[in-house]
């Protein structure tokens, strides 16, 4: 059980302990009745304020309030180490996936490889064989299937799908340059998708901020309050659910966009890419 689950199962609990309906609860901690369940279903993470006022609407004893706001704390920045959990199961991609099927838009920034999304079964495979976290054959094998399946997705028309990758993520290559060609005409038939937007970020642009690391927001629709961001290091996962700081990265996203080319621009940049792979030797 995430800790996210944990906090609902918390707060479900001391509601149904002192007796209180849904609608009661919702009206006293000044939130909607919807709310109340999206909070104790785990589909939405309340504020620290509205816990608070939760606890406090549903007598909790002092000791239990001060273990769930702690809990509630450590739900707005999950830290995930990759080697603890590879250390349990053979992939993460079941994670990812369930990060991916909770949100109806996402965005992706990718600063220095395709994103996994979009990546060819033997892209995949190459950064895979590439991890500071030895696969099994068994479990390589295994972690590839689930990547792969997680891009069906993609062609689900009721989500959206935006991504921001640089040149030089498109330029660099875990393999020979025909693995570059298949790659990148994967990127092109999948930017035709209506619901999928990729934008590029060419070499010698303008830069509007710092593009340092990789960072994925997940969110019902676009200003979503809901909303989190993953951020991908070498060393773990970290899941952030701060308002405030999703607000950071949703500036960033924006600042990022506008060094980008979309659509057909993006799709001669691709081109221009490709035919430069087709032409290599090496």
């Amino acid at each position: 059980m995430s800790k996210r689950q944990q906090l609902a199962a918390e707060l479900r609990s001391s509601r149904e302990l002192a007796g209180k309906s849904g609608r009661a609860l919702a009206k006293e901690v000044g939130i909607s009745q919807a709310k109340v369940s999206r909070i104790e279903s785990a589909q939405t993470v309340p504020s620290r304020d509205e816990v608070a006022a939760w606890l406090a609407a549903t007598d909790v004893p002092e000791r239990q309030r001060v273990r769930v706001l702690e809990l509630t704390d450590s739900v707005f920045k999950e830290v995930n180490s990759w080697r603890a959990v590879l250390r349990a199961r053979q992939h993460h991609q079941d994670d990812v996936e369930e990060l991916e099927t909770s949100a109806r838009l996402v965005h992706c920034y990718q600063p220095a490889a395709v994103p996994g999304l979009l990546q060819t079964p033997e892209y995949a495979r190459r950064m895979f064989g590439m991890s500071h976290v030895p696969f099994s054959v068994d479990g390589l094998s295994s972690a590839l299937a689930a990547r792969i399946q997680r891009q069906l997705l993609l062609f689900e028309v009721d989500r959206g799908f935006e991504f921001l990758i640089t040149e030089a993520a498109l330029r660099w290559r875990p393999g020979p340059p025909s693995l570059m060609v298949a790659q990148l005409d994967r990127i092109l038939s999948l930017s035709t998708l209506e619901n999928v937007s990729i934008g590029i970020i060419p070499v010698g642009q303008e830069a509007r901020t710092p593009m340092d690391h990789v960072f994925i927001c997940y969110e019902q629709e676009e200003g979503d309050p809901g909303a989190f961001v993953e951020i991908e290091m070498v060393h773990d996962n970290v899941i952030i659910r701060d308002p405030n700081e999703v607000a950071h990265y949703r500036h960033r996203w924006s600042l990022l966009t506008q060094a980008a080319v979309f659509a057909d621009d993006a799709r001669q940049l691709l081109n221009s890419l490709l035919m430069e792979f087709r032409t290599r030797r090496d």
